[in-house]
C-alpha cells in the first residue's frame, strides 16, 4: 500500500484508478459547482485554539450515535452507485465501517442491494430512503429494509426533483457504462478496475431493477427513476414514512432553519444539516454555514449531525464544536474505496480518526464530549448576513 498521509492522497489514486464517469460522478456538483466548492472551503475559514499545558491522555473519540456505540462520531454517507466505484462497493464500504465500529448507510439507487449487503456483512447498517410516487414499492422497500435488519432510516428531504450535474450528461453516466467510442476508450485504461467488475454480477440497481413495477432491465430504469422521484413530497408524507418504518429515523438534507423546526415538530432521532454535497441546488450556502443557526434554532429538540464538505479529523473536529453530534462523510470514503476497495476505506477511516484524535490533544480535549464551541475561533461574519426579501 502506498503511504496515505491525508484523504487528498485517496482521491488521486482514485482518479487514476476509476473510470472518468464514475470519478466524476463523486466529484462533481450542481451547475457552476459554487456550493460543492465552498462546502468544503468554509471550513478553511475556521481556526481552532491550541491549548498547552493539558493532560493529553488517554484520549478516546467513542461516541454514540442516535444510541448506537461509534468508535468516533462519524457515519458513512449514502452514495449512489458505490459498486459502480469498485466492484462490490457497498459490501466492501459496509464492512470496512462495521469492523472500524461506525455507521454505513446504504442508498436506494446502489448496485449492491439490501440483501446482498445483508448476506455480506455481519453489523447491522442504515438504509437510506427516496421518496417516490410508487408507494406500493417504497413499502416493499421499506419492509426489506426492516427484514435486513437495518438499524435505521435516512430519508432523504432534498432530492425531488434531480439537479443538473453538466460532467453526467457530458459523460453518458449509465450503470452499467454504455460503450460509446468515448467511454471505451477510458475504459480501456482502467483495466484493474474492468477485471474486478467482470468478477462480480452486481453491475445494476439491485434494490430497483427486479423488485419495482415495470423494471426488468436498465434500458427501462432510467425512464422509471425520471418519473419515480416525488415532487409532491411534504411533511404529512414524510411522517407517514416515518410511521410505516416504526425504528430509528434520521432526516436529511435541511439546509434552512425553517425546515429543522418543521423537521424537529416530527421528532425524528437526528436531522443532517446537508446540502446533498452540493449536488442540488447551487448557490445555496455551505453546510457548515448552516449548521449553527440550526443547532441554535432546534438543538434542544433533536440531534444535530452535518454532510458536505467532510474532508478530515479537523473539519470533524470544527463541526463537532460548531454543536453537531456526529458528521457524514460521502467522498472521502468515497476515494478510498475507489482507491483500494475495503482497504481504502478503512485507511480513510484511519486517516480521520488520526486527525481528530491529534487535533483533539494539541486544543486541549481528551474527550468528545470536552469538545464545546471554545475550541474554534470564527469569524464574526461566518454566516453571513443574509436578506430574504
Amino acid at each position: 500500500m502506498p503511504v496515505i498521509t491525508c484523504i487528498e492522497d485517496l482521491k488521486r489514486i482514485h482518479e487514476r484508478r476509476a473510470p472518468r464517469m464514475f470519478f466524476d460522478y463523486c466529484e462533481s456538483g450542481s451547475w457552476t459547482e459554487q456550493t460543492f466548492r465552498e462546502n468544503v472551503t468554509d471550513f478553511d475559514k475556521i481556526r481552532l485554539r491550541q491549548r498547552v499545558a493539558v493532560d493529553m491522555t488517554g484520549r478516546s473519540q467513542k461516541t454514540q450515535i442516535i444510541g448506537q456505540e461509534a468508535t468516533m462520531p462519524l457515519a458513512l454517507s449514502p452514495v449512489g452507485m458505490t459498486g459502480m466505484q469498485h466492484a462490490d462497493g457497498e459490501i466492501l464500504a459496509a464492512r470496512a465501517a462495521g469492523k472500524f465500529g461506525v455507521p454505513y448507510t446504504l442508498s436506494t439507487m446502489s448496485i449492491c442491494s439490501i440483501e446482498d449487503v445483508a448476506e455480506n456483512t455481519d453489523k447491522p447498517f442504515w438504509f437510506q430512503l427516496y421518496t417516490m410516487k410508487d408507494m406500493d414499492y417504497t413499502k416493499r422497500l421499506i419492509e426489506r429494509a426492516k427484514a435486513a435488519k437495518c438499524s435505521a432510516l435516512v430519508i432523504t428531504l432534498d432530492l425531488q426533483i434531480l439537479g443538473q450535474r453538466h460532467k453526467d450528461l457530458k459523460n453518458g453516466l449509465s450503470a452499467p457504462p454504455k460503450l460509446t467510442p468515448k467511454s471505451i476508450a477510458n475504459l480501456a485504461t482502467k483495466w484493474a478496475w474492468g477485471l474486478e467488475m467482470l468478477q462480480t454480477k452486481r453491475r445494476v440497481f439491485g434494490n430497483i431493477v427486479g423488485h419495482a413495477s415495470g423494471v426488468t432491465d436498465t434500458s427501462s430504469l432510467s425512464a422509471w427513476t425520471a418519473e419515480q422521484f416525488d415532487p409532491a413530497l411534504d411533511w404529512g408524507k414524510v411522517a407517514k414514512l416515518m410511521e410505516m418504518w416504526g425504528g430509528k429515523v434520521i432526516l436529511k438534507g435541511i439546509l434552512d432553519v425553517e425546515d429543522a423546526k418543521r423537521a424537529a415538530e416530527l421528532e425524528p432521532d437526528a436531522i443532517i444539516v446537508s446540502n446533498h454535497g452540493g449536488r442540488q441546488l447551487d448557490g445555496a450556502l455551505s453546510s457548515i454555514r448552516m449548521l449553527r443557526p440550526i443547532v441554535d434554532a432546534v438543538g434542544h429538540k433533536t440531534d444535530v449531525h452535518i454532510d458536505s464538505g467532510i474532508r478530515s479529523g479537523q473539519d470533524v473536529l470544527k463541526a463537532l464544536a460548531m454543536g453537531a453530534k456526529a458528521a457524514h462523510i460521502g467522498r472521502a470514503y468515497i476515494y478510498g474505496l475507489g482507491a483500494m476497495g475495503e482497504a481504502g476505506v478503512t485507511k480513510a477511516l484511519e486517516v480521520i480518526q488520526k486527525e481528530l484524535d491529534t487535533s483533539m490533544a494539541l486544543c486541549g480535549r481528551q474527550t468528545i464530549d470536552q469538545i464545546d464551541p471554545s475550541v474554534t475561533l470564527i469569524p464574526e461574519d461566518f454566516e453571513g448576513r443574509w436578506h430574504t426579501t
